[in-house]
């Protein structure tokens, strides 16, 4: 089929397309690809797609969430040169697992609220995956993941056996005395140790956050944000009054900051 000539194009068409690119005539680039060198191509797009719904551009979104499913396709392909599974695979799968895990809509489960259904799914996920102890299913989360994403899901495994503080002060209490062990592992001047207590200050700081029922990473995302937002804006006041950052004092850039946050 001459691609070049066709104006829409479906699923089917993208399968046959990502076929042809990895063809003996196809193109070089694609036909010496492997998972591993793809593997943050993956990543890359995901993020993309993040970027897009965060500004709320439906154009862009279909274009970044088209970026994905090649992925999903280019991936699949290769699996089904080595003989491991093909793209239908994944989507049975998929729906399969649709299906199993939602008992409340497709069996006689009940759940009359969204905490219900998430019960439901997290009770029929451990027992597909024969996962028997709640350590388990934290062994399961990703270690791939983003350290602050996977700090939240881990801690909300834990909560739901009960290893959790009754509230928000708790976790505050907690994230205080870590503070202080950091500081006192500052003074001691071992690295090892500092390291550690930097991440456990770290696992607290989420602890909050998902009491507050806050996103961490979108959190320390904004933060960056308002961070380079506010440089900017120190260094166009700085260059209003002839000032050199590089040379500028501490005192200057400080009193400069405070002056972009009013």
């Amino acid at each position: 089929m001459d691609f070049s000539k066709k104006e829409n194009f479906n699923f089917d068409d993208l399968v046959k397309i990502m076929k042809f690119l990895r063809a003996p005539d196809g193109c070089p680039w694609d036909r010496v690809q492997t998972h591993e060198s793809i593997r943050s191509n993956f990543i890359e797009e995901t993020y993309e797609v993040i970027e897009a719904i965060d500004n709320k551009d439906n154009e862009l979104l279909k274009e970044e969430l088209g970026d994905v499913l090649l992925q999903v396709v280019f991936h699949s392909e290769m699996a089904e040169e080595d003989g491991a599974f093909d793209i239908n695979d994944v989507v049975n799968d998929i729906c399969k697992k649709l299906v199993v895990r939602h008992p409340h809509v497709f069996g006689d489960v009940k759940a009359d609220n969204s905490d219900e259904a998430l019960k439901s799914w997290d009770n029929v996920k451990m027992a597909t995956k024969s996962q028997k102890k709640q350590s388990e299913a934290m062994l399961s989360v990703s270690r791939a993941l983003p350290s602050l994403m996977r700090a939240a899901k881990i801690q909300q495994k834990a909560a739901k056996v009960g290893f959790d503080w009754d509230d928000v002060s708790g976790a505050l209490d907690k994230t205080e005395e870590e503070l202080g062990e950091l500081r006192a592992a500052v003074i001691g001047g071992d690295q090892a140790e500092q390291c550690e207590e930097l991440g456990d200050l770290l696992f607290s700081v989420v602890n909050v956050s998902r009491f507050l029922k806050l996103d961490s990473e979108k959190a320390l995302y904004d933060a960056c944000d308002k961070f380079t937002g506010r440089f900017t804006q120190l260094e166009n006041l700085a260059e209003s009054r002839n000032i050199d950052i590089r040379t500028a004092t501490l005192e200057q850039l400080d009193s400069l900051w405070e002056e972009v946050k009013k």
